[in-house]
């Protein structure tokens, strides 16, 4: 395209030649002499000049069920405004944030009022959004559609009586930016268990960034978080509990032995006791071979023996039990070989019974 070429408009009717060019707009000068600026996309190159005769706009409006009388004075400013300014994205913008939020119309009146439902789209991302409520097992939707970025639109209204089949909602949020490239975030599904109490007292609307009014704002994805899921995953939900049952045996076996290693340090006289077992040093053993247990089983040793190794006099207390024997043979060859200085006798059976060896540090 270039200056002077003749044009159509590709959503309108009518069309005009081309007065210059800004960005990616175009002005189109008309019949009249006003310049409409219009995106290049939306107009088109035509041949033929009577593409723009007064002949051509009456049929094209008389389709439009519009009548235009040929000797009636066409005003251009009847024509309906077609460009739209790009959206003016806000730095900090690029990460998702939205909400639902509930405003009272009289806020003066709690208790007889009735509320309004927004969605806030808080980020530079258009958002196609689905708004329901539960009805039983099964959802109704209550609104559907698409929000421009950084704005908030009006979803419904509802009374408190409307409030006891109100009690479980979800909104279902995709966004995207028309026309330009964008990074691509997943899709929100966020329920909420709203509490109609909250709607019979006033304290419960709060002053917030969207509205001049109080509301009530229940978040559905914040800085690319979404808010937690009504619904609960009772196998991750297990999965979780069973791993802090673990994580607070671990914390009460280190304390146990951080107490002994203190007692022992206090009470010279006092021997360290250390447990080889497996079941008393390992959480689970899955995944691990005889030969990885019992290397396991043998760094704890050697590291209690070097804890101690300036202790003389100290003595420590090794249980293993008596099994098949190989855990003590590897003790004693330890013993022998590493540790040769150190004397080293069955402990007292009546304390620790037939599996367990006594260590003097020399």
């Amino acid at each position: 395209m270039k200056i002077g070429d003749k044009v159509r408009f590709l959503s309108d009717v009518g069309g005009g030649t081309i007065a210059g060019f800004q960005g990616n707009l175009v002005m189109v000068e008309d019949e009249d002499g006003f310049q409409i600026p219009t995106l290049r996309s939306e107009v088109v190159l035509v041949t033929n000049d009577d593409d723009f005769s007064t002949k051509h706009m009456v049929e094209v409006k008389q389709q439009k069920k519009i009548v235009v009388d040929d000797n009636e004075d066409y005003d251009p400013a009847d024509r309906p405004v077609t460009f739209k300014a790009p959206v003016e994205e806000r730095k900090g913008g690029e990460q998702l944030s939205a909400y639902i939020a509930f405003i009272p119309i009289e806020p003066n009146a709690i208790t007889a009022t009735r509320f309004e439902t927004y969605i806030v789209n808080d980020c530079n991302y258009t958002m196609h959004y689905v708004y329901m409520i539960a009805e039983g097992n099964a959802w109704q939707v209550h609104g559907t559609g698409e929000i421009a970025p950084n704005t908030k639109i009006f979803i419904e209204e509802f009374g408190h009586s409307d409030l006891s089949t109100m009690e479980r909602m979800a909104v279902q949020l995709t966004a995207y930016k028309p026309n330009k490239p964008f990074l691509l975030k997943p899709v929100v599904d966020v329920q909420i268990r709203i509490d109609g109490v909250k709607f019979y007292k006033l304290h419960s609307f709060t002053e917030n960034d969207f509205f001049e009014q109080p509301a009530i704002i229940h978040t559905l994805i914040e800085n690319d978080v979404p808010a937690r899921p009504l619904v609960i995953d009772a196998k991750k939900l297990k999965q979780e509990m069973m791993q802090k049952v673990n994580e607070d045996k671990i914390d009460a076996k280190e304390e146990m032995r951080r107490k002994a290693r203190e007692k022992a340090r206090q009470d010279k006289n006092a021997p360290v006791v250390v447990d080889l077992h497996a079941g008393e040093l390992l959480e689970s053993t899955n995944g691990m071979s005889n030969s990885d247990i019992l290397n396991y089983q043998l760094d704890t040793m050697r590291k209690t023996m070097q804890e101690h190794i300036k202790d003389k006099g100290r003595k420590i207390i090794f249980i293993h039990g008596k099994g098949e024997g190989v855990l003590r043979q590897a003790v004693i060859n330890e013993l022998r070989y590493r540790y040769k200085n150190c004397p080293y006798q069955d402990a007292s059976f009546q304390e620790y019974g037939y599996g367990a060896t006594q260590v003097t540090i020399r």
